[in-house]
């Protein structure tokens, strides 16, 4: 046979290969581009400097506390998903503490090419911790202010966090569309550290955690009310499985008034004023919404096979989503709030953990498309565009991947990770990028973030 009879199969094959990989390349980017226009993550992004902030003081506790406030101040506005950050190998050595030390063109110079920098002073006296924050325009020398900010507290590394959490979302507020920042929001999470399995919480960034409830039982799928004062969360308690309200504020349980049989996944609307939840009241589980006291119960579904998971459309508070097994594996569903109008948004593997994107344009759900006897299936977090039902595959090759929760700015994702025998919280954009490990101790599970 001759070499040209060979090449030609060969040639043909390497051509429709290639033609296939322009084409998922070509259908990828254009995904990309929708995700990244409806989470706010599709803006230009503008090229930002934090300085390091001048130590106003001599205090023994400044330089300190002011380390810990760089840090903050700098993971804060990289981890906003809407900046080009400039790296501090790249900054004027200069720390200026006020507009009169600034040198603007410095910053808008080569390396460092700033179109905004954040630069301040840091100062402790008799115990009080003091932060004066600047946000300039480079490319404006004549009118460079953008934002001017004072802070005061009680000088601790936890305060000098939340200040620079503080000055972060103003920021974020103000260069990134008017949404406002994530930086003082939390995630509540079930954790086993303290032996039994409990509710936990954390800063958005993994800082600061520490156990809600202390109840020696197993307690799972905690749910932040909207203002922030009440956590909704099912427990396995003598008469089995209910949902059970922890008071924030009076730090105590409070009383909820669970139906009976095996009660799961509790959801709050978005006004506060109403849960949803699965229950097997019935003898078959099924989805009610009650007040937020547990009265007034209403069973929305009424179909064979279990219905679980729901989650309100938190723009509307006028649908719900949820996972129903009607059809024989699990799979994602809509419908209004009273039951009518149900859609199926999957139609294939097995698909669960609905969270609703704040906008009310996106679900994030978990999804193992080739679910079934061996089959070569993972479980990953998937986006899918509710009008057009178009997904994208946010995790890929990386374990099991759970338990979706957006972040208020609709710009993130936090989500449950098990993989090597461990089962951590990670966050991510919403469009896949920046993943993050935030647990590193004990089994710590179905993370859900805050409202505000």
């Amino acid at each position: 046979m001759s070499g040209r009879h060979v090449k030609r199969p060969f040639l043909l094959k390497l051509l429709l290969t290639s033609a296939i990989f322009l084409l998922y390349n070509s259908y990828s980017a254009i995904a990309q581009d929708w995700v990244r226009t409806g989470t706010n993550l599709g803006v230009q992004k503008i090229r930002l400097a934090a300085a390091d902030f001048k130590a106003a003081s001599s205090d023994p506790q400044t330089d300190p506390l002011k380390g810990v406030f760089d840090r903050t101040l700098y993971n804060d506005l990289k981890n906003a998903g809407i900046f080009d950050m400039v790296s501090k190998s790249m900054t004027p050595a200069q720390t200026p503490g006020s507009p009169q030390e600034i040198n603007l063109s410095q910053w808008a110079s080569a390396p460092s090419g700033a179109e905004m920098v954040a630069f301040g002073a840091l100062s402790v006296s008799g115990g009080r911790e003091n932060v004066t924050g600047f946000l300039f325009d480079t490319k404006n020398p004549q009118t460079p202010q953008i934002l001017g900010k004072q802070y005061s507290d009680t000088a601790s590394e936890d305060n000098t966090r939340r200040i620079a959490h503080r000055f972060a979302d103003e920021i974020i507020l103000r260069l990134g569309g008017g949404l406002n920042g994530i930086c003082e929001t939390h995630i509540y999470f079930v954790s086993n550290r303290t032996g039994s399995k409990e509710i936990w919480v954390m800063d958005y960034d993994g800082e600061g955690q520490h156990a809600i409830t202390r109840l020696g039982s197993i307690s799972i799928s905690p749910r932040i009310s909207p203002d922030n004062s009440r956590v909704a969360f099912s427990s396995l308690g003598k008469e089995g499985w209910s949902i059970r309200m922890y008071s924030l504020e009076l730090g105590r349980l409070v009383n909820f008034e669970s139906p009976s049989g095996t009660t799961l996944s509790p959801a709050w609307s978005s006004d506060g004023s109403k849960l949803a939840f699965s229950s097997s009241k019935t003898g078959d589980p099924e989805i009610y919404t009650s007040d937020a006291g547990g009265g007034g119960l209403n069973r929305v579904t009424a179909f064979r096979g279990p219905d679980v998971s729901p989650v309100w459309n938190p723009k509307t508070n006028s649908q719900i989503a949820w996972v129903s097994g009607r059809s024989g594996l699990p799979q994602l569903y809509i419908m209004d709030s009273d039951g009518a109008n149900v859609q199926r948004m999957t139609d294939s593997g097995y698909a669960t953990s609905p969270s609703w994107s704040p906008n009310g344009q996106f679900l994030a759900f978990s999804w193992n498309r080739k679910y079934g006897p061996g089959a070569p299936g993972g479980q990953d977090i998937y986006i899918m565009d509710i009008a057009s039902k178009r997904w994208i595959q946010l995790t890929h090759d990386s374990g099991n991947n759970d338990f979706p929760s957006w972040s208020p700015d609709g710009r993130h994702l936090v989500f449950q990770r098990q993989e090597n025998g461990r089962t951590e919280i990670w966050s991510m954009l919403a469009d896949g990028t920046e993943q993050q490990q935030l647990t590193r101790e004990g089994w710590n599970a179905m993370p859900n973030w805050s409202w505000k």
